[in-house]
């Protein structure tokens, strides 16, 4: 037999339809439904529900915003996306160790340097600083050459393109599909290049340009690890900021030298005519480590304290959010000026090395509100920085405290003056003299930063 339905299951035969009550007349007919259709009542009345609570507490928005990420999941490719080849990972057995042989070169002739990275796309933090140090080395007699490593079998031509219109770039750039020539120094750039400077058997002192934590990028699991044994290689580290160095040194025996964050004050100003009425804030949704989501939570409190401040947002198109805010998106450096110079106070958070925002802010006269920690406060150095517990009562209260603070003009001047003399060149110079020292057997008769 059957199992008996529950009572709740159980549907008289006078509600299935008004054109059948003519057959309940004078008895009570019960229908037993088949437990898959219990089932499928179960789950409509149950998702009925749930639209109905989600419309009357965020609208057809949000709706609309749940379809589009279902609709988002459904058409996101399954397979897992690698940053690096597998046969790359495969092909670097760490246990034993392979010292590539020096470059025989000439004393007084200039260094080379290949330098691995990935493609080059617009608006990278990571490829803007890369090329930006290989165009202060090219100016010094540094001779330079870009390698791409694409695990994604990318049209070559049209990244190095950008990188000729973007970044200005002006040196060779080759694919690393074709192999890896010799130079002086053979320089990585992010953890995926790293397998292939691992792997090549170019003459070259091999070196790592790291400028964040790379195995924070990811949850815990493979690609983690992955990231993280690229410190293991034996590679010489010229870190962004002292943070990096000192942690790749301590943790992983790494040989390390740092160069300071740069700051282009010819971009970012500060406009002594400027009508200051916001706060900004650095959104990158798809980048965890820069906290959306607490920055979001932090803006609320915020803005329901303070609903005459404008809230600007730049970085990335966000979508519909609960506040009055100028979604700015992906801007351009003039443009980015123009923001920070309308905002009392910006809110930067770095969850692993600071990014180049907070000094880009302090220039424009814009408070940068970072969140309290120790690889913050070593990279930023800086008195004019605000900094906040990571939660958001209290980086929503830090915001307000610089928004309302009766020396505001003064405070702005300061922080613009502080750092006026920092320039990309003194980071520049800290990496040329880091190179010469590492591929010079001789000490340098003057130093690239004293001079």
């Amino acid at each position: 037999m059957g199992r008996r339905a529950p009572r709740s299951h159980v549907v008289r035969a006078g509600e299935l339809c008004a054109s059948m009550k003519h057959l309940a007349s004078g008895f009570t007919m019960e229908i037993r439904l088949p437990n898959v259709l219990n089932g499928a009542l179960h789950i409509a009345a149950r998702r009925h529900r749930q639209v109905t609570g989600i419309w009357r507490a965020e609208g057809y928005r949000g709706i609309a915003e749940r379809v589009r990420r279902l609709a988002a999941e459904q058409l996101k490719p399954r397979a897992i996306r690698w940053e690096v080849l597998p046969e790359d990972v495969m092909s670097a057995d760490l246990t034993r160790r392979i010292v590539p042989p020096a470059r025989p070169r000439c004393a007084g002739s200039p260094i080379s340097l290949n330098w691995v990275t990935t493609p080059a796309a617009s608006g990278s933090g990571g490829h803007t600083t890369t090329f930006r140090m290989i165009r202060y080395l090219e100016s010094r007699g540094f001779r330079n050459s870009v390698y791409f490593y694409d695990a994604f079998n990318s049209d070559h031509r049209h990244y190095v393109q950008i990188a000729r219109d973007a970044y200005g770039v002006e040196c060779p750039i080759f694919d690393t599909r074709e192999g890896i020539g010799d130079a002086d120094g053979i320089i990585a750039t992010s953890w995926a290049s790293a397998y292939a400077v691992y792997n090549e058997r170019c003459a070259g002192k091999r070196f790592y340009f790291v400028q964040d934590y790379e195995p924070h990028f990811y949850a815990a699991g493979s690609f983690s690890l992955l990231a993280e044994n690229t410190y293991r290689m034996g590679f010489h580290g010229i870190t962004a900021g002292r943070w990096l160095a000192g942690k790749l040194s301590r943790e992983f025996g790494m040989q390390t030298d740092y160069f300071p964050f740069g700051c282009d004050t010819s971009q970012y100003r500060r406009d002594p005519g400027s009508k200051r009425s916001g706060v900004a804030f650095y959104a990158r949704s798809e980048t965890p480590r820069r906290g959306f989501e607490l920055g979001i939570l932090a803006l609320r409190i915020f803005a329901e304290r303070n609903p005459d401040i404008q809230v600007h947002l730049f970085g990335e198109r966000t979508g519909d959010l609960p506040l009055n805010i100028i979604d700015h998106g992906l801007v351009s450096p003039a443009r980015l000026n123009a923001i920070y110079n309308q905002c009392y106070a910006g809110l930067c958070l770095s969850l692993t090395n600071v990014s180049l925002v907070p000094h880009e802010m302090l220039a424009s006269g814009c408070i940068p509100v970072v969140n309290d920690a120790e690889h913050n406060r070593m990279v930023l150095d800086n008195p004019n920085v605000r900094y906040a517990p990571a939660e958001p009562h209290a980086l929503a209260r830090a915001l307000e405290e610089v928004a309302r603070a009766p020396d505001l003009q003064a405070a702005s001047l300061r922080a613009a003056e502080s750092v006026k003399s920092t320039s990309w060149d003194e980071a520049g110079a800290f990496v040329a003299a880091a190179l010469r020292r590492a591929l010079e057997p001789v000490a340098l008769e003057v130093s690239e930063v004293s001079g």
